[in-house]
């Protein structure tokens, strides 16, 4: 359990890398037990509105937290041109990342909606949301809102065009983050992740083992895909990559902890 003593100190992972924020998923981490984070900006992973944490808590820790709660704007309860009950029950204190939603979460009539008349609609009543952009990225830059971007090995460049054509809005970049330079924690930490990628799933062999168990090829692949997809290495590493990050202009980086939050709040 996380608790205000276990939060504040000096010298922990997360502020030895220079995190800027940590994403958070409600059935891997009790929300309710933490009391304070020690990073700027803590994003809240949709995972089913029965997993949503309550308003009381999302109010408690967005009274000195960035808090963001990812909400799918197909989904009921979040739909600004339908039911947005849910999302008009969100405290002040917390703010949003607007994504297209994630089809294992939707119905099969919220997956038919269409998402970029309710990213409009959303923004109107919440303008300081992030759009996230997976699957979605010419819409999501078209609203002009802040980014939510999930790291690639295409990040770096696309965030150098983007500044260079005059955006200056928010940037946020998401990367599971695994501090260890351990091929096989690597691959059973974040492995399966990369191997979902459309960049690694094609040039995967057929019916490979995505953990520590992949061999030649497939072993080669996936961490590689480690290398572009993920904040991966040892402490010094991954802090020079954030500061590469914040150098071409993304102005937040976000961390979900692929080893369990303890990993990353351990000195």
């Amino acid at each position: 359990m996380l608790t205000e003593n276990t939060t504040h100190g000096t010298d922990r992972c997360v502020e030895r890398i220079g995190l800027d924020g940590l994403a958070l998923k409600p059935t891997e981490t009790a929300i309710e037990a933490l009391e304070s984070v020690p990073v700027e900006t803590l994003t809240i992973d949709y995972e089913g509105t029965e997993s949503l944490p309550s308003a009381e808590v999302l109010a408690r820790l967005g009274s000195n937290t960035d808090v963001r709660v990812t909400t799918p704007v197909r989904a009921d309860g979040f739909d600004p041109l339908g039911d947005d009950s849910l999302a008009t029950a969100l405290p002040d204190e917390v703010g949003r990342v607007l994504v297209a939603g994630h089809p294992a979460y939707l119905s099969a009539e919220e997956r038919r909606r269409a998402v970029a008349p309710r990213l409009g609609a959303a923004l109107e009543t919440d303008p300081d949301a992030w759009v996230g952009s997976e699957s979605i990225e010419r819409i999501a830059m078209a609203t002009g809102a802040g980014q939510f971007d999930l790291l690639t090995a295409t990040t770096e460049r696309e965030v150098r065009a983007l500044r260079a054509a005059g955006f200056d809005g928010d940037v946020a970049v998401y990367a599971p983050t695994v501090l260890s330079d351990d091929e096989d924690i690597l691959l059973d930490a974040v492995g399966d992740y990369v191997s979902r990628r459309p960049a690694v799933a094609n040039a995967l062999p057929a019916d490979a083992p995505t953990d520590a168990a992949a061999t030649g090829q497939a072993r080669e692949t996936l961490l590689a895909g480690i290398d572009d997809f993920a904040l991966a290495g040892t402490v010094t590493a991954v802090s020079e990559r954030i500061d590469r990050l914040r150098s071409i202009g993304v102005t937040t980086v976000v961390a979900y902890p692929a080893r369990g939050l303890d990993t990353l709040l351990e000195s």
